[in-house]
């Protein structure tokens, strides 16, 4: 599913156009570096009228935003882009990181246009071809995902196109090919950039944890935390293998940690669904409150489906679930919105869409434990024990823990159909 991870995958690209990013002013943002921020600022007094001194702010942002997951950054890399566009509407820096915050604030359909129009003008241009990639995912038009990727990583084998080619192996359930593709992003990656060294090791860690190979994520993960001390990413993602291995009190340690660094909707709804197996309802629903609230502060930056189905999950909101996931499936077709709307329309008890729904989330036999539950359950309601039990073996083969809940009411389906 698409969330701020997809996103960092989206500006992995951008941040290798400049190998110099310039920064902005304190006030901006205090969080970035002062020396970085004086620098910024003296390139724009220096040549106000300049494009580039905007871009190089803009990248400053964005990479910062990457970073620390505060992608309120992200409007401020905005607004220098926007100052670029509006010095010169032509400017070939500023118009890709245009094209990357487009797919940061989930206009993929805009970011699919800019993209084209840049690959006219720079066909040669390995980024055009990464926001494309991004785009097609996104958009759920996998074909031309692949054709971009290729493209990509013909022109300019590194980190990026690495990084993109194994997304794709994993949605068409390569996981040998994922798995070697994200370890070539990771051994390619700057030496001296350590949070994408540790991006693309989570990466690797989620493929293998997908895989039910969990003591290997885990190695994955504390790899992550021990080449970027503090990455939130890499303690969420040791968070969720703690909890995967039945280790509660670890889990909450690292969950707890991840959230308060940055909420993501992944840590969120994990630490409620321990704290509700512990019997502590309160903590409990106070998570799955916050939950409502962070997404309505993200908005467009943040992933409203990942709402739908926990509300989809608990049996609550349904009618508002399965809105959000109506509205998200008509400008996004990808597999992982297919699941949920037809995972809503489940809840909902509308089989014959939701079939529908699930088998284009199949379409790509995609490792995804969480979709074939999903396709078990339908069956199982549609009448269709023999497929069901199929499915929820499936399901629980691959990843026994992909969800400390949902996995349990696999294994309560399973033993009702036996």
């Amino acid at each position: 599913m698409a969330s701020t991870n997809q996103i960092l995958i989206f500006l992995l690209a951008a941040c290798f156009l400049f190998s110099g990013c310039g920064r902005q002013e304190p006030a901006a943002a205090s969080s970035l570096p002062t020396t970085a921020l004086s620098k910024a600022q003296a390139e724009i007094d220096k040549a106000p009228d300049q494009p580039l001194a905007y871009s190089n702010l803009a990248m400053l942002f964005m990479k910062e935003a990457r970073k620390t997951g505060d992608f309120s950054l992200n409007e401020k890399a905005g607004s220098a882009v926007y100052r670029a566009l509006e010095l010169s509407p032509d400017d070939i820096p500023a118009r890709k990181l245009a094209a990357s915050l487009h797919l940061a604030y989930h206009r993929f359909q805009d970011a699919l246009e800019a993209a084209k129009k840049l690959r006219s003008e720079l066909p040669n241009d390995a980024f055009a071809y990464g926001v494309l990639t991004d785009a097609y995912m996104e958009l759920g038009e996998y074909p031309e995902a692949v054709e971009s990727a290729q493209r990509m990583v013909d022109l300019k084998p590194n980190t990026a196109s690495y990084s993109r080619v194994a997304q794709l192996r994993v949605l068409h359930g390569d996981h040998k090919g994922a798995i070697e593709m994200f370890t070539q992003a990771a051994r390619t990656a700057d030496p001296s950039d350590n949070e994408t060294q540790s991006w693309c090791l989570v990466q690797l860690g989620d493929e293998l944890w997908r895989n039910g190979k969990f003591a290997e994520a885990e190695k994955a993960y504390d790899e992550a935390i021990q080449n970027y001390p503090g990455y939130f990413l890499a303690i969420a993602a040791k968070g969720k293998a703690r909890a995967s291995a039945g280790d509660h009190e670890a889990a909450i340690k690292f969950l707890t940690d991840a959230q308060n660094r940055v909420p993501s909707a992944e840590t969120i709804v994990l630490l409620g669904d321990i704290y509700s197996i512990q019997g502590d309802e309160e903590k409990a629903q106070a998570q799955y409150a916050l939950l409502e609230v962070v997404e309505k502060k993200l908005g467009s930056a943040g992933d409203q489906k990942r709402l739908a189905l926990a509300w989809a999950d608990h049996g609550i909101n349904l009618d508002q679930a399965l809105a959000i996931a109506s509205n998200e499936f008509a400008v996004r077709k990808d597999i992982y919105t297919a699941d949920i709307l037809a995972w809503c329309l489940f809840k909902k008890g509308d089989l014959i869409e939701a079939k529908n729904k699930i088998d284009d989330a199949m379409r790509l036999k995609t490792n995804n434990a969480r979709i074939i539950y999903h396709a078990g359950m339908i069956a199982k309601a549609s009448g269709h024990k023999t497929k069901a039990r199929t499915l929820l073996a499936a399901a629980l083969k691959l990843n026994p823990a992909f969800d400390i809940v949902q996995a349990a009411e696999a294994k309560r389906a399973l033993t009702e159909l036996e």
